[in-house]
């Protein structure tokens, strides 16, 4: 090392800059790793804290985290008397976005099975659990919230009661968790206006029909709220999670319900494989692409600035050759520098990183897989940039130190 050390003195400065200019490339393609990591993470906190066996959804949908599903909430009922099954909750995701306090608020509002389900498995930072039916709030820290804070949501006004952390949607929205009955008033909320409108015209429906004439009091009811009116459905839920007794034959369970013909039913696995393998695939291989991109400019970068290193020093080169020097020794110089630069740049994105991914937007999640293999990487484009300054050295007469 003592050679290559005793070079680097004589270019410190350009040495340096290059060490920094590898250790921000290096530090994004780690940030990158953390962020496709932390990605499959937040997408599958929900799946792996709730805990069921299967997920039933509408026919022919891939449930609640892929597209739209709609079930009715009496299906619950349906499924508990089936052999194996031992718990059944209604299940109601989707997003919303709001003004609140002059800022826009983006969420991703959960329904919990109140009263079987009050959050007790949230990963709770402060606060405590959901402990009435309405008008109560866990909200992720990420969404900015404080504990006791009111938080307006259609007509109604929640209350913050617990700070969740690291419950985040797959979209990367924080999550905020309320009863389900809650969650389907906001997501079915509609102005006042709205609902007069619709009120009078189901009115006026009834009274072109004969129906409406022989029986006016239907008239009256019409002009009602809809929950009170038999033939309307109350809202559908997004899905219906699915725990099994100790012993139960999943596969058993699963035809059963499968040959219902108004459902699907998903596994605990399909529904991780929709997750990983479909909403975030893209992403995935977008980020796989990038990162390519960065490994190869940085080899390309410090190719060139070794190879600008060795042609500093060609008549050092040529003077050590007409001494005697063996070529071995000459390759460990240059060998040794572009180890060195990329040793001096691991670190740096090691260090910038540790200090820069927890402020991003976005949950970075590095682990020592990803930091070993980078390490590798490191070594590997270390390598491969040394050939081409080797390259030159090797191609260096003795003669060329009497020119």
């Amino acid at each position: 090392m003592n050679l290559a050390t005793q070079d680097i003195r004589h270019n410190l400065g350009r040495f340096l800059l290059t060490a920094m200019g590898i250790g921000l490339l290096l530090m994004i393609v780690l940030g990158m790793s953390g962020i496709y990591r932390g990605m499959i993470d937040d997408a599958l906190v929900v799946i792996d804290r709730i805990g069921a066996d299967l997920w039933v959804v509408q026919r022919g949908t891939r449930g609640p985290f892929a597209e739209i599903s709609r079930v009715p909430a009496h299906l619950e009922h349906r499924l508990r008397a089936v052999p194996g099954v031992a718990t059944t909750r209604v299940f109601v995701s989707h997003n919303v976005q709001r003004e609140h306090q002059g800022q826009p608020l983006r969420m991703n509002i959960h329904g919990l099975a109140w009263p079987d389900d009050k959050g007790d498995w949230v990963r709770l930072q402060q606060g405590r659990p959901l402990g009435q039916a309405h008008f109560e709030m866990i909200a992720d820290v990420s969404l900015g919230l404080r504990l006791g804070e009111r938080v307006s949501l259609g007509k109604n006004t929640y209350t913050v009661v617990g700070i969740a952390q690291g419950m985040v949607a797959s979209g990367g929205d924080g999550i905020a968790f309320v009863t389900a009955p809650d969650a389907q008033s906001i997501q079915f909320d509609l102005p006042g206006e709205s609902l007069r409108l619709e009120r009078e015209a189901r009115v006026h429906r009834a009274t072109q029909q004969d129906i409406g004439q022989i029986q006016p009091a239907l008239l009256e009811r019409g002009a009602g709220a809809a929950s009170n009116i038999p033939a309307f459905a109350p809202p559908m839920v997004s899905a219906i999670t699915v725990r099994l007794k100790p012993g139960a034959d999943l596969s058993q369970v699963t035809s059963t319900i499968s040959a219902w013909p108004d459902v699907s039913v998903h596994s605990r696995d399909d529904q991780e494989r929709l997750l990983v393998h479909g909403m975030i695939d893209k992403a995935r291989r977008q980020i796989g692409l990038f990162r390519v991109l960065l490994v190869v400019i940085s080899t390309i970068i410090m190719s060139l600035i070794l190879y600008t290193l060795t042609l500093d020093k060609i008549h050092d080169i040529a003077m050590l050759k007409l001494m005697g020097a063996r070529n071995g020794m000459i390759i460990g110089l240059i060998l040794q520098q572009a180890l060195l630069l990329g040793g001096i740049g691991y670190l740096i994105a090691f260090s910038l990183g540790d200090w820069v991914f927890p402020k991003f937007p976005r949950r970075v999640l590095i682990t020592s897989t990803d930091l070993w293999a980078l390490a590798a990487v490191v070594v590997a484009i270390s390598v491969v940039s040394s050939l081409l300054g080797i390259w030159k050295a090797m191609k260096v007469e003795p003669n060329k130190v009497l020119s």
